[in-house]
């Protein structure tokens, strides 16, 4: 007679929330006995396909959302929650980026820290965000919030925060903004902040125009402006003033290319290693009034007009 196998008992089936990511053949851990990619990895698939362009598209500050998820290495901003902030949270801060690239964090007194720039797992950064929020603000205090799969359906940003909150960048030199007391950190908090210090690009954020901002390499500097204006509108403009030799920033400088992310457009300038922040002020001041010129015109594009468009399309690189 055949060996009876041993009974075991049922598994308690996981939450659609707590199934991980395995690979496309391997069984489900959902214990559904069909492979991954047949059964939650459909879903999770067909989650990723349906990309937001414009996840950050009517929040307040859009332009400097997409640049802080972006460009810019260490940045805080304060957020306004609809209705005002839950008993216990005293502030919500959205960071660039968060110690032990955390995706969020509640700090000891209550405050939470939103971290920006973390990988997201569906097709909708601003839905997987709202839901770390959430997450963040009903966590106990002094522990970090770990990533997750947004609920279909569940709030998005644009649900949550105030539309009519400000939203004002601080950019930082280093991450110490991460904890109140750099000294008395833990190890690996120390070691993680002394790796993200030694890696970040001196950034600064221009004044006089909104979104732009200037950073320093070793070989060159760059102006990198996040840009609100429908992509082909811009393109034609910005290939108006470079043909007609209105396109730089100054002596030494010049419009390199562009950045496409989250369904904006990011013109990149070359700049002079010797020419800081404050020297590109009133030239990017000046060049707004520019833009704003060729933006308004409707005439056809002349054969020089698109050519330069030509060389600033080949030049194009998408981030998102």
């Amino acid at each position: 007679m055949a060996k009876k196998r041993p009974q075991t008992k049922a598994k308690q089936p996981l939450d659609d929330q707590e199934i991980p990511v395995v690979g496309a053949r391997e069984p489900c851990p959902c214990g559904s006995g069909r492979r991954y990619k047949a059964c939650h990895g459909r879903a999770a698939q067909h989650a990723v396909t349906e990309l937001v362009h414009r996840p950050f598209e009517g929040l307040a500050g859009e332009c400097d959302w997409v640049a802080l998820r972006e460009l810019v290495p260490a940045a805080t901003v304060e957020l306004t929650l609809k209705g005002g902030l839950p008993e216990g949270v005293p502030s919500i801060t959205l960071a660039t980026v968060l110690p032990m690239a955390w995706p969020a964090l509640r700090r000891d007194d209550g405050a939470v820290l939103l971290g920006l720039q973390n990988d997201t797992a569906s097709g909708d950064i601003s839905r997987d965000l709202a839901d770390t929020l959430q997450r963040a603000l009903t966590a106990e205090p002094g522990t970090p919030v770990e990533g997750r799969r947004a609920p279909a359906g569940s709030p998005r940003l644009q649900d949550l925060l105030d539309p009519q909150g400000a939203f004002e960048p601080v950019v930082h030199s280093g991450f110490e903004f991460w904890v109140p007391d750099p000294e008395n950190a833990t190890p690996e908090v120390a070691a993680s902040l002394e790796r993200a210090n030694a890696a970040a690009i001196p950034t600064v954020k221009l004044t006089g125009v909104d979104a732009a901002y200037w950073c320093e390499t070793p070989d060159k500097n760059h102006l990198r402006w996040v840009m609100p204006h429908p992509e082909e509108r811009l393109l034609d403009a910005l290939a108006r003033l470079h043909a007609a030799g209105g396109s730089n920033l100054g002596e030494g400088t010049r419009l390199v290319g562009s950045f496409r992310a989250h369904g904006l457009t990011v013109p990149v300038w070359d700049l002079p290693s010797g020419v800081g922040a404050e020297e590109i002020e009133k030239p990017a001041a000046e060049f707004a009034e520019r833009l704003a010129d060729a933006l308004a015109s409707d005439a056809p594009l002349t054969a020089d007009e698109r050519r330069a468009r030509g060389g600033l399309t080949n030049r194009q690189v998408t981030l998102s």
